[in-house]
């Protein structure tokens, strides 16, 4: 309005248009100027009120522009605008991984915050710069001060400078930077895997997650739908008549009320502020939306105005703890929506209420919301007593009351801070009332589709996605019942797969017998050809074909896109019936400990994408089987390539199946392939150091490696996969030389020890084996335990039988605290109580293992000094109550202390000889 003005030729917007700020008059007047010249045929350049020229490449000024590209450089993410970020690149194992180091310039901000938030520390947001300046340095005045000055950031959420386009001068090297400018500059700078593994992240940390992301630079926004995608929560569902339960669903796919809060010119409250106290259950406040009274100071935004961010609340069951009955949405628009007004429409047409905070509501203002008319969203306005013109708010008001459909009571007025508690109650109330009401339910795609009507950019419409989600859409549009798209799809790990694996572990048993019985083996050997011919007498089903497709992509990208697409897919279809309630797994697993049939599941299992790569590894023993037996020429195998395929996947993070959990083996001749293929893959690089993580499904092990390396393995479903995963973290070059390996191979035993008592017989002594299995391929072993006394009789037996061969690995004993009660150190004695298992254990592994009488403890037979660090307590996961709790900032600190001493014991060799992929191959056929 302003620039067309003067382009009609009005020299003096004070006259025409005196609501312009000082500051609006020079940015219109600019570009005002510009557009005179274009019309004139002139070089289009800028011109300032100083006569200074700046040529342009496009028809809109630089300042924003500028802006972003300082902000970007500052950070060290100028390099990272044409080749992004990649996931693999932030989990790169580096000297910084060891130490709890502070950023001392600009560009560590966006590699600590990374770090901090992989693992998941309720700090991430707070990070500080330590100015590490040379004593020469430094201003006589400062010699007496601390030598390390700490700057807090924060993002000034509700100071309203004079107007966005200030000439301010941008943060330099020794300036504290905005927490918002740099989640906005790193969310520009990655890839969208690394976006969407931000995004969980922050979830996990209750931190408030970016739905539209603003870039000043190209002059379009961004809704993060793809971002949000793997975003999962579980809340308690009550139904107005039965009984409640508890309810696992993606943020993205499930429909909640929404409430949006904006701010409208200038507020002396603070949205954020507001928001954190309506979310809060009880008396203790958390910090979900960041705001402008943490820590120390306010800095203001350089490039995260128009950022939008949401949070939910979720009801927990608990009376004293719900705030309201059912989900509920809250999204958060930083700065005046009079600058953002693209945002504000989203807001207002998905949206069930709207809270404007504003101390004045100007004649600019009421014809902005009077361009609201048409809308069916209820607004309220947040007014400050104290600010503002007082007779021209209530005169506006006034005229908007019937034109937004309004009365007198959606105007509230908060007196002063002293009636923050009472103020939030009543918004409570508004809110309830407005649930409990019909309302306008929306999900995250739903929100996505307004934005797309609106012109927004959405992350999830690039071409490799939708392709990559059409693949997925082929795949599941055929499953209807689990059992049966098993039996019909996925044939090869039905009865011959089952009985394959049975006949060839008596043949390796036999193997050890004393004086085994020739023509027994012989029996053994063909009835195994037989199985193995039957199963290579099939062809791949079509979903399996569709699957081998979709892995098969020349796009890397495309290829991500698919398995997390196919990942999602199945995760909503593939859920097995359950026969019974839900329960825990520690209810159920005294009912099932004495199983004796070895193809029976603990527990009903989901059908995932290892199920996929289950088939193609059966499809390709029996093929190698063949050639191996002198049955099949070598020269007509098919599936020849499958093991590169599953290679391709497991360099892009997917944990890849070692141990069988449909038949509780290992297929030797597939896991052989997939290492040969990671030796070529990787060439010169392939000196390996392999951790594993054991313990009875419940006890955290698969969150601890999540958290403590960022990985990918299962967590938190009580239908989890059964068998043992491995998943690849590489070590930075400049990095392997010190650390005296290339590559850690992770190990996580899943769902394959069940904490059965010697009495279940031979799933038992298969859970012995397989336990012995993964520590005799490890040189780091943590074992992971709920109780001090709760050492899993398999894991037991394993250290008996290791002791044997005289490779024991590395190892630590964590115990996590489950009751959210203080985890102290451990005193020595403890220790030595938690390394001398119950006498009971002690006496029936010692018989298995025929040692009788001269069986030692636990503690003598692993060498281990009690004094020494073998044994960790880590605190409980959640700070407060699931599901509004967030990570608790002593886990993330006790596991970080966990991971230093483990790479620490690797660098100082303290973890046995390191290996490299051609050892370990031989040592999988050996164990």
């Amino acid at each position: 309005i302003e620039v067309e003005l003067l382009v009609k030729g009005h020299s003096d917007l004070g006259e025409v248009a005196p609501e312009i700020k000082p500051s609006e008059r020079r940015t219109a007047v600019a570009i005002a100027d510009l557009e005179w010249r274009e019309m004139e045929g002139d070089d289009c350049g800028f011109h300032y009120g100083d006569g200074t020229n700046e040529a342009q490449d496009n028809d809109f000024p630089t300042v924003e522009r500028s802006r972003l590209q300082e902000m970007l450089s500052l950070l060290g993410l100028e390099t990272y605008q044409m080749q992004k970020l990649s996931l693999q690149d932030s989990l790169q194992i580096s000297f910084d991984s060891m130490k709890n180091w502070a950023p001392q310039v600009p560009k560590d901000l966006p590699w600590h915050f990374l770090r901090k938030l992989q693992a998941l520390n309720a700090e991430a947001r707070n990070t500080t710069m330590v100015l590490d300046m040379p004593p020469d340095a430094r201003p006589a005045e400062k010699e007496n001060q601390m030598e390390e000055e700490m700057i807090y950031w924060d993002p000034a959420e509700d100071i309203a400078a004079d107007d966005i386009y200030s000439f301010s001068e941008l943060p330099t090297p020794d300036t504290p930077v905005n927490p918002l400018d740099l989640l906005c500059a790193l969310l520009l700078s990655s890839d969208s895997f690394l976006q969407q593994e931000i995004v969980l992240k922050m979830s996990l940390c209750q931190f408030a997650l970016p739905l539209v992301l603003p870039d000043s630079e190209n002059h379009y926004h961004t809704f993060l739908l793809w971002a949000l995608r793997a975003v999962v929560r579980t809340w308690w569902s009550q139904p107005p008549r039965g009984l409640g339960s508890l309810r696992e669903d993606s943020v993205v796919l499930s429909r909640a009320p929404t409430f949006s809060f904006v701010r409208m010119d200038v507020s002396s409250n603070s949205k954020s502020q507001l928001l954190n106290a309506i979310l809060s259950p009880g008396r203790r406040q958390w910090d979900c939306f960041w705001h402008r009274d943490l820590n120390l100071g306010t800095n203001p935004r350089e490039i995260a105005d128009g950022l939008v961010e949401i949070s939910w609340f979720f009801p927990s069951g608990r009376d004293d703890l719900d705030v309201f009955p059912e989900p509920v949405a809250f999204l958060n628009l930083r700065g005046d929506i009079g600058s953002h007004w693209l945002q504000f429409k989203l807001l207002t047409e998905i949206s069930s209420a709207v809270f404007i905070l504003t101390d004045n509501i100007s004649k600019k203002e009421y014809k902005l919301l009077y361009s609201m008319k048409e809308s069916t969203t209820k607004y309220y306005f947040i007014l400050s007593p104290y600010r503002g013109k007082r007779n021209t708010n209530l005169r506006f008001l006034n005229k908007l009351i019937p034109v937004l459909k309004i009365d007198h009571s959606h105007v509230l007025v908060k007196v002063s801070s002293t009636d923050s508690e009472s103020f939030v109650r009543r918004i409570r109330g508004i809110v309830g009332s407005v649930v409990r009401s019909p309302c306008r339910r929306v999900s995250v795609e739903d929100m996505a589709h307004a934005a797309r009507k609106l012109g927004l950019r959405i992350d999830e419409d690039c071409e490799e996605c939708q392709k990559a989600k059409d693949r997925m859409e082929r795949i599941t549009r055929k499953i209807k019942d689990i059992d049966a798209y098993r039996r019909d799809e996925l044939r090869l790990q039905g009865d011959p797969g089952r009985k394959a694996a049975q006949v060839e572990r008596e043949f390796c048993q036999l193997q050890w017998a004393p004086d085994p019985p020739e023509k027994h083996r012989a029996e053994l050997r063909r009835r195994f050809l037989e199985l193995r011919m039957q199963q290579n007498g099939q062809e791949p089903t079509s979903g399996v074909q569709e699957f081998i497709a979709g892995i098969s992509s020349p796009s890397p990208g495309e290829r991500q896109y698919f398995l997390r697409w196919r990942e999602w897919g199945l995760a909503r279809v593939g859920q097995p019936r359950l026969r019974q309630p839900p329960e825990t797994l520690l209810s159920l697993r005294p009912k099932l400990s004495g199983a004796s049939d070895l193809s029976e599941p603990l527990w009903p299992e989901p059908l995932g994408v290892e199920h996929f790569l289950r088939e193609m590894g059966q499809f390709y023993e029996a093929e190698s089987c063949l050639v191996e037996a002198g049955r099949l020429p070598a020269g007509q195998r098919r599936f020849a390539h499958f093991p590169g395929l599953a290679v391709e996947l497991l360099l892009l993070g997917l944990p890849l199946e070692l141990v069988d959990g449909g038949t509780l083996s290992i297929p030797v001749r597939w896991v052989t392939g997939l290492l040969k293929e990671l030796h070529i893959r990787l060439d010169r690089r392939s000196r390996l150091v392999v951790l594993s993580a054991l313990g009875i499904p419940g006890t955290g092990k698969s969150m601890l490696l999540n958290t403590m390396f960022g990985l990918r393995f299962a967590t938190g479903r009580i239908c989890s996969p059964r068998g043992a995963f491995m998943q690849l973290i590489t070590v930075a070059e400049g990095f392997s030389q010190d650390l005296g390996c290339d590559h850690i191979l992770v190990i996580d035993s899943g769902g394959l020890i069940s904490g059965a008592l010697t009495s279940a017989g031979d799933r038992f002594e298969l859970e012995a084996s397989l336990a012995t299995l993964l520590m005799g391929l490890s040189n780091v072993t943590v074992v992971s335990l709920a109780e001090t006394r709760d050492i899993p009789p398999a894991i037991l037996h394993a250290f008996l039988r290791l002791e044997k061969t005289g490779h024991m690995p590395n190892y630590q004993f964590v115990y996590q605290n489950f009751h959210d009660m203080p985890a102290p150190s451990p005193k020595p004695r403890e220790r030595r109580q938690l390394l001398e298992p119950p006498s009971d254990l002690n006496r029936a592994a010692a018989q298995m293992e025929k040692q009788g009488g001269g069986f030692r403890t636990l503690a003598g037979l692993a060498f281990c000094d009690p004094e020494r660090q073998h044994v960790w307590h880590v605190p409980g996961l959640w700070h407060g109550a699931p599901p509004m709790a967030a990570v608790s900032l002593g886990y993330s600190e006790a596991i970080f202390e966990l991971k230093r001493c483990l790479l620490e014991n690797i660098r100082n060799g303290l973890s046995n000889q390191n290996k490299n992929i051609q050892q370990l191959i031989e040592l999988v056929r050996r164990l």
